[in-house]
């Protein structure tokens, strides 16, 4: 009989701790601590336990109480836990003395969400911002734990002191790496600049999705343009920015992006890091801000997002506009689906918001005439074009959107078209015997 060699990796078993009264947070501290199990799971751990830890006043030392410290050091060896994730950010020491009580590998919420970013990301932009923001952080967890903190670095005389220890070595090392790795994304963020002016070029409305991760951005990107994105049931799914041209009704056509998840707490290291990604939600012409409107937490999820877009500076000359699209609607009970068709139905009157599934398809034609009339603002030019000039014709339905067509008795077509600036003078330059006409 043969043995099968089993070489899978085997899950790391873990406990999620979730530190309840730090922070003025309206989130539910059941939903926090769901979320960072997610978190964990995302990362390939096998939960063994996950508890909600009422905390009055801080320690300074351990975060905890040492009555709790020892309770959950209890919980840590009866799960045979080899790691705790604490939904919290720990300071360096208390990350020491808690692995020193518990005996196991302790991961705050910035690291664990820092590792999911570095499995992610598959760009070398990608790559190159998780490492800065790993670094930089990384930069205050170098802790005097080395036991070989006075090695000599080497010199050249007979006499030298006792040179760098170990621990400033890592650091300028550390200090080194961050300065390449910005020159590199500074790079990265030119080249990034320049295909955007391209792109500008080419007169096309830009659409960032922006959201709470795994509120469904890839599946409603999917939905849009007929894209085969990842999109699964799991936080940051995706992390690299993607990009498709639609048609919209009408012809027109528009850029749309998918970016990267948003979360609570999203650690500053990663806000810095991913700035050049997050420039192209700068740069829209409108964010579409998705939400899973059926999770109990989709208000504080909402806040959190907006929170995040307020560090996105709006690029020069461009006014901010969101439109929410409430996602997930297929997940709602009968009655509560009713209730927010009818509230989104309120304000779409406005523009502020679509009730969708980009699941199931249920209010994608709505989203898409809701964009239209949110990136409408281009005048309108009538032009008459020879019954003989096709590649005219054919020209102002590829760069415009023809809203009206009429055929002369002479064969001629009378159309209405809306041209961006720029596509009105490319226009003027390559057609100067068809003068357009302000219309009505």
């Amino acid at each position: 009989m043969t043995t099968l060699i089993d070489h899978a990796v085997p899950l790391i078993r873990a406990i999620v701790v979730h530190p309840d009264g730090r922070s003025d947070s309206p989130r539910l501290a059941d939903e926090r601590l769901h979320e960072a199990t997610g978190l964990a799971r995302a990362l390939d751990l096998d939960v063994r336990a996950e508890e909600v830890v009422r905390i009055r006043k801080p320690t300074p030392a351990t975060l905890f109480g040492a009555g709790k410290v020892e309770e959950l050091a209890a919980l840590v060896r009866a799960a045979e836990a080899e790691a705790v994730v604490v939904d919290d950010q720990l300071t360096p020491v208390q990350q020491r003395n808690l692995e020193k009580a518990w005996d196991a590998k302790v991961i705050d919420r910035t690291g664990l969400i820092l590792e999911i970013f570095g499995r992610r990301a598959r760009t070398k932009e990608g790559r190159l911002q998780v490492e800065l923001a790993r670094l930089e952080y990384e930069r205050s967890r170098l802790v005097r734990t080395w036991t070989h903190l006075e090695r000599q670095r080497g010199g050249t005389g007979s006499t030298g002191g006792p040179g760098e220890t170990q621990i400033e070595i890592d650091r300028r090392l550390i200090a080194d790496r961050i300065v390449k790795l910005k020159a590199e994304l500074e790079e990265v963020r030119r080249t990034r600049g320049l295909h955007r002016k391209q792109r500008q070029k080419i007169p096309f409305p830009t659409v960032a999705l922006v959201g709470y991760t795994n509120a469904g951005k890839s599946t409603l990107f999917n939905r849009l343009t007929g894209s085969e994105v990842l999109a699964k049931d799991l936080l940051f799914a995706t992390l690299d920015t993607t990009q498709r041209t639609i048609r919209l009704p009408q012809g027109r056509p528009a850029i749309v992006a998918d970016t990267v998840g948003f979360i609570s707490d999203l650690p500053h290291e990663l806000v810095e890091s991913f700035r050049a990604t997050l420039e192209e939600v700068g740069e829209a012409d409108l964010i579409l801000h998705v939400r899973d409107i059926a999770s109990p937490d989709t208000a504080a999820q909402a806040a959190d997002v907006e929170t995040v877009l307020k560090q996105i500076p709006a690029a020069e000359g461009k006014t901010r506009r969101v439109l929410e699209v409430w996602n997930k609607i297929d997940l709602l009970d009968d009655d509560v689906r009713d209730e927010v068709l009818g509230a989104a139905e309120r304000l779409s009157q406005t523009g502020r918001a679509v009730a969708v599934s980009a699941w199931t398809g249920q209010g994608i034609d709505a989203l898409r005439h809701a964009i239209t009339g949110l990136i409408d603002d281009e005048p309108e030019i009538l032009l008459t074009v020879p019954a003989h000039r096709g590649e005219v014709a054919a020209w102002l339905y590829e760069n415009g959107r023809v809203t009206a067509r009429e055929t002369a008795p002479d064969g001629d077509l009378r159309l209405t078209v809306r041209l961006h600036p720029a596509a009105l003078g490319r226009f003027e330059r390559l057609y100067p015997d068809i003068p357009p006409r302000p219309g009505a």
